[in-house]
């Protein structure tokens, strides 16, 4: 989709330094937020996790401590190309994946401009599947893994929520195209005439 000289475009772009900072800064916050209910719920049960998780520590216990995080990015990342990839005119030919290795930092990268409210729902959507909907599921069922994992999941979400919060005040039927080097995105602002 090629935009007309009907909109001014200005380049909107995170820190990726502060993104790291800002994840370990929401930690609390989260943690409150689900942790409180599910501790005051559950209390016996993460005991009872503890125990379970020290007697069965194992080789594939360790394994699957490290592999759960690093899959859960991957799909974090095909999440994000997933949303944006239904919105776009070329599909998911318009969707690449990648790794910042400066800061160690997997990407997904939309080529096409989309409207503002479909470029936040792809990038909140791993947020919300992976970080908010286990979190709540913890707390009714008592899972305290599934706790764990959701928080996990919130938390790296951080830098999405910061490149939402850029985008907040925008009209949401002006267009955003998603930075190709940078974590961030240009809008595109409908010219007032």
């Amino acid at each position: 989709m090629q935009l007309s000289k009907d909109y001014q475009k200005e380049k909107l772009t995170i820190n990726l330094f502060w993104a790291n900072i800002f994840s370990f800064l929401i930690l609390v916050p989260i943690a409150l937020i689900f942790g409180l209910p599910y501790y005051l719920l559950w209390i016996d049960d993460i005991d009872a996790f503890f125990s379970l998780w020290k007697d069965k520590i194992s080789s594939i216990g360790l394994l699957g401590f490290f592999l759960v995080p690093i899959f859960g990015v991957i799909i974090h990342e095909l999440i994000h190309g997933v949303t944006w990839a239904r919105y776009t005119d070329n599909g998911f030919k318009s969707i690449k994946f990648g790794v910042l290795w400066k800061m160690l930092t997997p990407y997904c990268h939309c080529k096409e401009p989309l409207r503002v409210k479909h470029y936040v729902m792809g990038a909140i959507a791993p947020a919300i599947i992976l970080g908010f909907i286990p979190s709540v599921i913890s707390i009714i069922i008592g899972n305290f893994g599934l706790l764990i994992f959701g928080l996990l999941f919130t938390v790296v979400a951080a830098g999405d929520f910061l490149i939402i919060n850029l985008l907040r005040k925008e009209n949401k039927d002006d267009f955003v195209e998603d930075h190709p080097s940078e974590a961030g995105c240009y809008i595109y602002r409908k010219i007032k005439k």
